[in-house]
């Protein structure tokens, strides 16, 4: 099992490096074929540009040297001397620039080429080079380089098998052109020497980049994935029952902030757990109390264990004792109708200073046996509301109850109503010992009870003040908690007044 979890745990880390190093490569190749591609666009205008830029020099030179000479005729029947200076250039430059240069007169037939010089017999416009010697330039392009400089990617006019890049300049002698200089230079041969240098440089900038990379997206997947197997150990740890494991993350980001939210669900489901401790802990007392005693008397009573005259004492107890219990079992079916939206609400006008009056009286033996002084009934006067009557009695006994039972003897407890246009207010007022300012707002969960130490001493599961909150807010309405230690409570509430 163990073995399985691990393999379940670095499967995501494994598929998130090789989706994250995949993209990476895929991102590298892409780069490398598009720097290549405009790589070899930007060089073939490098190259257009260099070899144009030689054949004008070339064309240059030559009409310098043809008019310094006097010399028209590019046949070479008078004086061969310029032709052979001309020669001698083209041939420096061809080597230099590792491009071809010829020269070819008005009728396409190259008559000078950087071939006519022989180391031995040196320059001769007799020898016919058995490369250019066959050369035909069509006569459309001898008209277009005519006109200006010329340049293009091509076979030019089916002079080569492959395509050239090729340049061309006129030369023009006392304003007329003579001749034309072209310069061309094979495309795979100029740019394959320049793309295995990029290549190269590239590839070994791009491994080094890859390493780096890997090494980053490596510590970056382990660290994205860690707070995940965190979690999935944590929801291991939570399925078992323990709820201390907390998911640990450092940072601001969406992961920690969902870590957060993690370790603040643990804390729910701890306190959740808690509460349902004691909420069967308390239930458990709860029912198991008043059924022993209920038990008890009856016993007591058939088996004559209790005289006569005290009979009617003792079954008012059990009396008392099944009310209890129906309004425990009451507050859990609220409760669960609360929690599963079933709860309606049956709206009708009513008096709620005369419910306040009628649930005071139920209260009237433990007032008087605490001799606790009600204060405000002398001022109160007639509130009418429109809400649920049976739900709102419910939330004033659950107060009044809360009341009676934490108000000491001798003690007071202070109501009051009213209303305005707007809201109807009601507030319930009891000396005593008050609550600690950090339980105030855990008064109203479920189950909980402020003194603990006294739960089985108060009667009570810790649903009424639930119940209250809840059927307040269904009513639209507020409630609210404030005490002073040692001097009062006080639970004040709003419902408005048409819903």
């Amino acid at each position: 099992m163990g073995k399985k979890t691990k393999q379940r745990n670095t499967r995501l880390f494994r598929k998130y490096l090789f989706i994250i190093t995949s993209v990476i490569l895929m991102s590298v190749i892409l780069l490398c074929s598009s720097y290549l591609f405009l790589a070899s666009q930007h060089w073939n205008t490098e190259q257009l540009n260099t070899l144009q830029h030689n054949s004008d020099i070339i064309a240059q030179n030559a009409e310098q040297i043809l008019v310094r000479y006097n010399h028209t005729d590019m046949n070479g029947k008078t004086d061969t001397s310029p032709l052979a200076m001309i020669c001698n250039t083209m041939a420096i430059m061809s080597k230099a620039i590792e491009a071809d240069i010829f020269i070819t007169d008005m009728n396409g037939k190259v008559v000078v080429c950087k071939d006519m010089i022989d180391d031995n017999i040196g320059f001769s416009n007799k020898y016919r080079c058995p490369v250019h010697g066959r050369y035909r330039i069509d006569q459309k392009i001898i008209l277009e380089a005519g006109k200006g400089n010329y340049s293009e990617t091509s076979t030019l006019g089916g002079t080569f098998a492959d395509k050239q890049i090729t340049t061309a300049s006129p030369i023009a002698v006392n304003g007329e052109t003579v001749a034309i200089v072209f310069a061309t230079e094979p495309i795979q041969i100029s740019w394959y020497n320049y793309a295995e240098r990029v290549v190269e440089v590239f590839l070994t900038a791009a491994v080094l980049a890859l390493i780096v990379s890997f090494l980053t997206v490596y510590y970056l997947s382990y660290r994205l994935t860690r707070p995940l197997k965190q979690m999935s150990d944590a929801i291991r740890h939570y399925a078992a029952g323990d709820f201390s494991y907390k998911v640990k993350v450092k940072g601001y980001d969406e992961l920690a902030e969902l870590a957060d939210s993690f370790n603040a669900l643990a804390m729910s489901l701890s306190s959740q757990e808690s509460s349902r401790r004691s909420f069967v802990a308390n239930v458990s007392h709860e029912l198991k109390t008043p059924m022993t005693s209920i038990g008890g008397f009856i016993d007591g009573i058939l088996d004559g264990t209790i005289s006569h005259d005290r009979q009617d004492y003792y079954l008012q107890l059990v009396s008392d004792e099944v009310k209890r219990l129906s309004r425990l079992v009451t507050g859990m079916l609220n409760m669960s109708k609360i929690e599963a939206g079933e709860m309606q609400i049956n709206l009708k006008n009513f008096d709620i200073s005369a419910t306040i009056f009628k649930t005071l009286l139920n209260f009237e033996k433990k007032i008087n046996d605490k001799n606790i002084e009600i204060v405000g009934l002398d001022t109160m006067q007639s509130v009418t509301v429109n809400a649920d009557e049976d739900m709102i009695q419910q939330v004033v006994y659950n107060l009044i109850d809360n009341a009676v039972k934490f108000t000491p003897d001798n003690g007071y407890i202070f109501i009051k109503d009213y209303k305005d246009s707007e809201k109807t207010f009601v507030s319930i007022r009891n000396s005593g010992d008050g609550i600690e300012r950090d339980e105030l707002n855990k008064v109203f969960e479920r189950f909980y009870k402020v003194d603990r130490s006294r739960s089985y001493d108060v009667k009570g599961a810790g649903l009424g003040l639930f119940l209250v909150k809840s059927i307040v807010e269904l009513h639209g309405g507020e409630i609210r908690v404030d005490s002073k230690v040692g001097e009062y409570t006080e639970f004040a509430f709003w419902i408005p007044n048409q819903i």
